[in-house]
């Protein structure tokens, strides 16, 4: 073997080594959306809707044991952010924000009515109070197992999920991929 091959052969077996040895390092630094997720401190409040709440205004008796009193926010149309109803002694998850110095809730999540067994033609869940989710289809190859509100979205596994519509019967999920239907299996 001549000099130049020689060289040429231990600069490529530098190059490969640098090259493995970079990537294992890239890999354990990478977090998977999962850990993302966790380390977004989760601002939620939760509780259970009190007898006070009216139209406007929600009474949050909080899991920490305070009785909070937070006005509704409107958007500019007139709507409020409430997803699934308010009826007192069902839990809730509130996103709350102060404006002029007085705190609201922009954002009400009814855990009592997101819980419950859930339809698509592609899946067939149930959502548990323990945050446990239960599929039913068998042949899924990646079912949703676990369940919970951070900072106002669902986090279903390691998928984020806006939560476009809640009501007694029908379930309306969004993130990056589209729209998610579900019709609530009696």
């Amino acid at each position: 073997m001549t000099m130049k091959k020689m060289s040429v052969f231990v600069i490529l077996l530098l190059m490969a080594s640098f090259a493995m040895t970079g990537c294992k390092d890239t890999a354990k630094q990478s977090a998977t959306p999962a850990e993302q997720q966790d380390s977004v401190a989760d601002s939620t409040l939760y509780g259970v809707c009190g007898e006070a709440t009216t139209m406007h205004e929600l009474e949050l008796l909080t899991d920490a044991g305070d009785t909070l009193m937070l006005g509704i926010q409107e958007n500019d149309e007139g709507t409020q952010d409430v997803k699934g109803g308010l009826l007192a002694g069902d839990r809730l998850a509130v996103i709350a924000s102060d404006i002029d110095g007085e705190k609201v809730a922009s954002r009400v999540i009814n855990l009592t009515t997101l819980q419950g067994h859930w339809t698509s033609l592609d899946k067939n869940f149930v959502v548990m109070e323990d945050g446990t989710v239960k599929s039913n289809v068998q042949a899924e190859k990646h079912p949703w197992t676990s369940w919970k509100i951070v900072n106002g979205l669902l986090l279903l596994n390691t998928d984020t999920f806006q939560i476009d519509e809640l009501g007694s019967d029908s379930l309306y999920l969004e993130n990056r991929e589209g729209i998610f239907v579900y019709k609530r299996q009696k």
